[in-house]
């Protein structure tokens, strides 16, 4: 048994703090619970209506005790309360109210005492914070929200940071179809926390999709194991509250860019989770993926079914904009189709087949045959005669190929279809918009599949250590097969006039102490250094600047900057950033992100998530990106930093892409708690 079944299938109940008044959380609760199968005994401890008045008595008249004590007790009382219920069976508790830690003063104590009860007797305690869970299918529901009695058994869990977007996720996904097997909020999170419930989803037989949302995250490696092993079994989606965070700003680039929504996103999408931006796009994502879940695979193609041409545009677009493929069927459909539908329509994919007529199902068996294609997606208004749902089975299709409905029509008619896509099986969605996010979610998971793969990796730290200033840092990355400049470490001036008869000009003069990690701030660098009388003119701006000692370096030839960098984040370890270089990474949001170590497959997929990635790509006659060198340099950075514990940070910036290839032109790297200026 798992240690939330008696959470979430308790067999049987005491509410302590229940109360027959109406305006009273215990009275609601009680009421709320009233309809489960188990038994559900009140404590009162005036005994008002016949109510036990205490959690021994309630518990004695539950055979074998209770599994669950749901406390509707104030913040003062809730520690004892744990302590009774655990005393008398009770190996769950669900505590909805508030003024603990949150609220200040007192509240604080009240806290600490719920951390030790819990730690003492072992229970597994939901909250506090939350307005509840429910469970439809087995008639549970611990929701002071009285709505919450409306909602219909279905096939999709919904873990929530907060108790309000439970519920809200809750009554959108009964409205679209999909229906909620388990609705959480987490509330404060003092022992339950979003990776636990996700563990215990693994095994729960209702749950075909997973809604993840989150505000904040405390364990980051639960959380990504989590999502790991769950979304190995089913989808995940996941949407991250915070767009708009800004992290303190963090010494070097890669940690202004890291901010903790950003990487929070990245790292739930490597562990396999479709990330999604608002409420309606994880509505629509997990009522598609509570079908019939795609295969592994790196780039899904969709079939497009369309009874009306702008509709179908409207679908297709949001596709092609969100890089997912519709491609042209085999001109042997293309044939078979023309023989079904007047040469007038459009047949290659989209199939716009006007409005549904007899043969319908046959077109839907033609596309779905198509060999490029993964999964179709039909839409059509309401007001033809033909039953999309019902063509789809009808087709024959629908055993072997995941489908998506779209439909759209008076709101009688939509509860029509959404009744024959339940009877069915098959996911419906409303609105063209939708339609493409919940298709997109299903490319987007069978990516995630295909890509979470992990490697063994034998990582051994190269003989050298620090300090670490550029030249020291730049060897670090030879050692790692990273390519630099040719550069020489001079200690005087005389040694910095003969680095420039050894390369030759024109080279770049820096600041050489690893201390100072913005050199360009303070006048640390000077470029373009062609002469003795240049050198001179460098070096005396050096000096002012404090300099000690030089490194003189070949000027790299012109080409595309990057911004490499890997750094331990506070939530989730070790992170790999990749971004453009220069100031435009951080105003533009520009980056992929990943987590340490990373495989081969994600390495190679974080390139293609810039939004400038054509400038890699030979743009303008430029240099073109080799993916494979790239990756490397993203994999080996990675595992230098998972192997060396001391190190806090790894940046370089820019690493310059060239008609000849990568070249690292500035190196750092920190040290874990180390004071860089």
């Amino acid at each position: 048994m798992h240690s939330l079944s008696p959470l979430f299938a308790p067999r049987g109940i005491v509410v302590v703090g229940a109360s027959s008044s109406p305006e009273k959380l215990g009275a609601v609760m009680a009421q709320s619970l009233s309809s489960y199968g188990a038994p559900v005994e009140l404590v009162n401890n005036r005994g008002e209506n016949g109510m036990h008045t205490s959690i021994p008595e309630a518990a004695a008249a539950i055979p074998g005790g209770p599994d669950l004590a749901v406390l509707c007790v104030p913040a003062a009382a809730t520690a004892q309360a744990l302590r009774d219920s655990a005393a008398h069976g009770a190996k769950a508790a669900l505590v909805c109210a508030g003024g603990f830690e949150e609220a200040g003063g007192p509240g604080i104590e009240y806290s600490a005492q719920v951390k030790d009860a819990v730690r003492d007797t072992g229970i597994r305690l939901l909250g506090p914070n939350t307005s509840g869970f429910f469970v439809p299918g087995r008639n549970l529901r611990a929701s002071f929200v009285p709505g919450v009695a409306e909602l219909e058994p279905g096939s999709v869990a919904v873990v929530a940071a907060s108790g309000g977007v439970n519920h809200v996720l809750a009554f959108h996904l009964q409205r679209s179809g999909a229906g909620v097997s388990l609705a959480v909020g987490i509330g404060a999170g003092t022992d339950i926390t979003a990776p636990d419930v996700l563990d215990y989803l693994i095994t729960d037989q209702q749950t075909k999709a997973v809604a993840l949302h989150l505000e904040t995250v405390s364990d980051g490696p639960a959380l990504i194991d989590a999502v790991s092993r769950l979304s190995a079994v089913k989808p995940v989606v996941a949407l991250v509250v915070g767009r708009n965070d800004v992290s303190e700003f963090a010494q070097s680039h890669t940690g202004a860019l890291a901010t903790s929504w950003r990487t929070t996103r990245s790292v739930l999408k490597q562990a396999g989770a479709v990330i999604v931006d608002d409420e309606n796009q994880l509505v629509a994502a997990v009522t598609a993926l509570a079908g019939r879940r795609l295969a592994p695979a790196a780039d899904p193609g969709v079939g497009l079914i369309t009874g009306q041409a702008g509709p179908g545009l409207l679908i297709a677009d949001a596709l092609h904009g969100a890089g997912v493929a519709v491609p042209r069927l085999a001109q042997a459909t293309q044939d078979l189709i023309g023989t079904l539908l007047p040469p007038l329509t459009f047949q290659a994919n989209p199939v716009d087949t006007g409005r549904p007529g007899p043969g319908y199902e046959k077109i839907v068996a033609a596309v779905a045959a198509d060999p490029a294609i993964d999964v179709v997606a039909v839409y059509g208004l309401t007001e033809p005669v033909t039953d999309l749902p019902l063509s789809v089975v009808e087709s024959g299709a629908a055993e072997t190929m995941s489908f998506v409905i779209g439909v759209d029509g008076p709101e009688g008619d939509l509860e029509r279809a959404r009744k024959s896509a339940q009877q069915h099986d098959l996911p419906l969605i409303s609105g063209p918009t939708s339609l493409s996010q919940g298709l997109i979610a299903l490319v987007n998971d069978a990516r995630g599949q295909f890509r979470s793969v992990t490697q063994e990796r034998n990582f051994i730290w190269p003989d050298l250590e620090g300090p670490w200033d550029e030249n020291r840092a730049k060897e670090l990355l030879g050692a790692l097969g990273i390519t630099t400049p040719s550069r020489r470490s001079c200690t005087n001036r005389t040694a910095a006039h003969e680095a420039l008869l050894e390369l030759g000009g024109p080279v770049a003069v820096k600041l050489l102490d690893a201390a100072v990690l913005h050199k360009t701030e303070i006048g640390g660098v000077h470029l373009g250094v062609k002469s003795t009388e240049d050198m001179d003119r460098a070096l005396d701006a050096l000096e002012a600047a404090g300099a000690r000692e030089f490194l003189v370096e070949a000027m790299a030839p012109s080409g595309i900057d990057l911004v490499v960098g890997v750094r331990r984040d506070p939530v989730f370890g070790p992170i790999v950033v990749l971004g453009l270089g220069g100031t435009a990474a951080e105003v533009y949001a520009d980056v992929s992100i990943r987590s340490a170590p990373l495989s081969d497959l994600a390495a190679d997929s974080m390139p293609n998530e810039l939004l400038a990635r054509e400038l890699l790509h030979g743009f303008r006659s430029g240099p073109l990106l080799d993916a494979t060198e790239l990756s490397a340099v993203l994999v080996k950075l990675g595992d230098a930093l998972v192997a060396n514990e001391a190190i806090a940070e790894i940046e370089i910036n820019p690493l310059r892409l060239t008609h000849e290839g990568l070249v690292a032109l500035d190196a750092v790297v920190i040290n874990v708690e180390e004071d860089i200026q």
